[in-house]
């Protein structure tokens, strides 16, 4: 496992606007997204880490790129940085529970997070990946880069699965996991929420 490249930059300050950052979370709560499970190895310790979190993309086709958004104060900040690889479980719409558990749990210091949940490890990372996510990837840090509070982490896609072709995604949207079924009301999220840059 080695330690990724550190390439953490930035460029001249953003310029303050007047606006207020709850008026901000609110308005990008309106921005609905999918959720995920994030999986790193305290290298230290050889311990599984993981957290809720909605801010992962796709970056780019050629190489495989995708991107996540970490606070700097988490927890997990540090071993992602520190391992240099990561997993990506997708979860699906019965999986609420398990966003819920890693939103709840990411600040534990000790005992094993993924007793409870049915996982694989990863052949190419050694990362946990949940068993019936939607779809798993494993990555490898190729740069980091300074977002204001937040580390924006960019990762190769070293290896991916599709296990769940029929199921329905997990929708983050306003503060609430929305309820993919036809017709039905939003149903609140577990405590601790999820990971939103910003």
């Amino acid at each position: 496992m080695g330690s990724p490249p550190q390439e953490i930059r930035s460029g001249p300050p953003a310029v303050r606007a007047p606006l207020d950052a709850g008026d901000f979370r609110r308005a990008i709560g309106r921005f609905a997204t999918g959720v995920t499970i994030l999986t790193t190895i305290a290298a230290a310790e050889g311990r599984h880490l993981g957290m809720t979190a909605n801010s992962f993309v796709s970056v780019s086709l050629d190489p495989l790129l995708v991107l996540v958004s970490i606070r700097r104060d988490a927890r997990f900040h540090a071993p992602l940085l520190a391992a240099g690889v990561w997993g990506v479980s997708v979860l699906a719409a019965d999986m609420a529970e398990a966003s819920g558990f890693f939103a709840r749990h990411a600040y534990e210091q000790s005992g094993d997070m993924f007793a409870q949940w049915p996982h694989t490890i990863g052949e190419q990372t050694g990362v946990v990946l949940l068993d019936g996510a939607l779809s798993a990837f494993e990555c490898r840090t190729v740069s980091t880069h300074l977002g204001g509070d937040h580390t924006l982490v960019i990762g190769e896609v070293v290896s991916l699965t599709q296990s769940r072709d029929d199921a329905a995604p997990l929708v983050f949207f306003e503060g609430k996991y929305l309820d993919t079924a036809p017709s039905r009301e939003p149903v609140p999220a577990q405590d601790g929420g999820t990971e939103r840059a910003g």
